[in-house]
């Protein structure tokens, strides 16, 4: 899939002149979002395009190659009983996992993923950084999801962050590449918004809120702040970046207030798995378990859905 007909060119950007962030508009903002309205169509419509963005994820110290696989094969047939639902946009994994990964889901279009570059610290040096992003694209991922080194961001090392992230951008190839900032670690809104920044500068092809090990993970003000990042970026240089927000997104209710959000700033050409992305594990459960009232009127039990 093709994320932009304009080439990202590393150029560090004069980070003076970043914006400094309204908190309490950003919260109204937010506020407002969450008071929208969906009628039950839209709702319908709202629930499959959550499940098309799904990064399903598993990132855990306990991975093996059994529960990569049963991870993609629900990935493939999410609930076979609903027929016309859309597959996942991705499957999420450690680089050591790729492998099987791409075996298990063949040629059923679905993306694999591969977090890289140290998750979820960043503590490695860069060569490190530079030869895991390798391997998992090596390996067959054609996504790659990197995380910033927060320490030298945080003492104000912005050189150092971007340089690394446009070498990181340079090793992934082909594969596309989602800019980790961590901004439970990050902090405030206005470093977040430079951080962004940061990031589409020296050629994110996404940006992404978080690891999911670190609380709090996605919030809506923060994402909101990332898309208006977005948003000021493209109207300056023309290329689209996209947005994930990954880690406490586990209702459909909640997905649906980041996409009313996400329309409502960036506009409907951000609305497909190509520009938007839950990073999630548990979300598709929920979303399905929704989509199942719509049709029949009544809930599911969730015990007819894989925990994974």
């Amino acid at each position: 899939m093709s994320l932009s007909a304009v080439p990202a060119s590393p150029h560090f950007p004069d980070l003076s002149r970043v914006a400094l962030v309204d908190e309490v508009g950003v919260n109204e903002r937010v506020a407002r979002f969450q008071s929208r309205s969906i009628k039950n169509e839209s709702k319908n419509d709202a629930l499959k395009l959550i499940l098309s963005m799904i990064d399903l994820t598993t990132l855990e110290g306990q991975d093996t190659p059994g529960k990569v696989r049963q991870l993609c094969q629900k990935a493939m047939h999410l609930h076979d009983a609903m027929p016309g639902l859309p597959h996942v946009a991705a499957v999420c994994v450690y680089p050591t996992m790729v492998s099987v990964a791409k075996k298990a889901l063949g040629a059923s279009g679905i993306n694999i993923a591969s977090v890289a570059t140290a998750f979820p610290s960043g503590m490695a040096p860069r060569h490190i950084k530079l030869e895991e992003t390798k391997i998992a694209v090596a390996e067959g991922a054609n996504e790659i999801d990197m995380v910033i080194s927060r320490g030298a961001f945080l003492a104000g090392e912005y050189g150092y962050v971007f340089d690394e992230i446009a070498a990181i951008k340079e090793a992934c190839g082909d594969a596309h590449l989602k800019v980790i900032l961590e901004t439970g670690e990050i902090g405030t809104l206005d470093r977040v918004r430079r951080a962004s920044v940061l990031a589409m500068h020296a050629g994110a092809d996404f940006i992404k809120t978080s690891t999911g090990k670190i609380q709090p993970a996605a919030t809506l003000p923060v994402t909101l702040v990332m898309l208006q990042a977005i948003r000021d970026y493209f109207r300056e240089t023309g290329r689209m970046v996209g947005m994930k927000p990954a880690g406490g997104i586990s209702n459909a209710k909640l997905a649906i207030h980041y996409l009313v959000m996400l329309r409502e700033t960036l506009g409907n050409a951000w609305m497909t798995p190509q520009w938007y992305r839950f990073g999630a594990s548990s979300l598709a459960n929920d979303v399905l378990m929704q989509l199942r009232k719509q049709q029949t009127g009544v809930y599911q039990s969730a015990d007819y859905f894989s925990k994974d």
